[in-house]
């Protein structure tokens, strides 16, 4: 029986037609024009307990408009929502007793006020015992490391110490779901890997189901079985991560810094794309070469400083399956 339930979900919005000039704005005082947007399109999903899924899609695919429908903030235009027994935007707070949610570019932490008193408050707000608020504030220290730091303002923080406090706070009241929107947006390649760490130990260990939206591939390719492809407010895809990389992700780059600058450069398997100076960039397809057979060749060829694998980005992804143009 799946946690999360959708069904033929739509959300539109009315948006004002301003008219120009003087007589528009006449008209403007007379009348209004409006037109509709479809942020989300009729679409149905659903998660199975303690699934981690990637949500993914370009900007205004729809994809934070559906996390603020899950957790009750929007109201669906029509369609069916059933998270673990609840309609969102019908039972608000019985819902917000049984999410958690991490918003990248906001928090839920009171600026002013250290992070052991935002703690404090939410622990107040959502009941919890001390026992567990205890417990989970020391898996907080150990997974997040956030000790060094939690007496310190939140509006003293870096990024990414703000989004591990974050973390910690949407999962105080141990919550069985919790939604990321953007969790690692900005941050470095360190906050990255350790955000990543723990929700996969929380997700293995408490099997809390997590819906990752991100722009980010390698968070989805790093984290989750599953992902859905949203765009235009419809689900183009919704399969495996290995799937989607095979039929959609097999070009690759890499990006190679060379100690001199090389005029003729070959390497078998690969083609070169792009040439700044002694950087180049190589594209290759991972269905004939893997990228150590290509930095074997280079490496017995030339001289290297520094080697960057980049992945296909998602938008490039989203945008070939949508318009048909990557070949299966």
């Amino acid at each position: 029986m799946p946690i999360i339930e959708v069904d033929n979900l739509r959300k539109e919005f009315k948006v004002y037609q301003h008219r120009k000039g003087f007589w528009g704005a006449i008209r403007n005082l007379a009348s209004s024009q409006y037109s509709l947007i479809k942020a989300v399109d009729g679409i149905s999903f659903g998660v199975d307990e303690g699934q981690m899924i990637g949500y993914v899609g370009p900007n205004g695919a729809g994809k934070s408009t559906t996390i603020k429908m899950l957790t009750g903030i929007l109201v669906p235009t029509s369609g069916k929502i059933n998270v673990a027994g609840l309609t969102p935007h019908k039972n608000r707070k019985e819902n917000a007793r049984r999410i958690g949610v991490v918003f990248g570019q906001r928090t839920q932490l009171w600026w002013d006020l250290p992070v052991i008193e935002s703690f404090q408050l939410l622990r107040r707000i959502y009941r919890v015992s001390g026992e567990n608020y205890s417990r989970n504030l020391d898996m907080f220290h150990d997974l997040l490391n956030i000790g060094d730091f939690i007496n310190t303002p939140v509006r003293k923080l870096s990024l990414g110490q703000r989004m591990r406090c974050d973390l910690a706070a949407a999962l105080l009241h141990d919550p069985p779901i919790l939604y990321l929107d953007e969790p690692t947006i900005g941050l470095d390649v360190v906050a990255k890997q350790r955000i990543r760490t723990f929700l996969n130990n929380i997700n293995q260990e408490r099997k809390i189901t997590i819906v990752l939206t991100t722009h980010d591939l390698a968070d989805v390719e790093k984290l989750c079985r599953r992902m859905m492809i949203i765009d235009h407010g419809k689900i183009i895809y919704d399969g495996t991560v290995d799937e989607i990389k095979r039929r959609y992700g097999k070009n690759r780059r890499l990006v190679v810094d060379f100690a001199r600058n090389y005029k003729h450069i070959h390497i078998p398997g690969s083609e070169i794309i792009r040439r700044n100076g002694h950087r180049i960039w190589l594209q290759f397809n991972r269905d004939h070469y893997s990228a150590s057979q290509l930095i074997s060749q280079i490496a017995e060829k030339y001289d290297i400083i520094d080697l960057t694998l980049e992945e296909p980005e998602i938008e490039t992804i989203v945008a070939g399956i949508y318009e048909g143009k990557m070949e299966e």
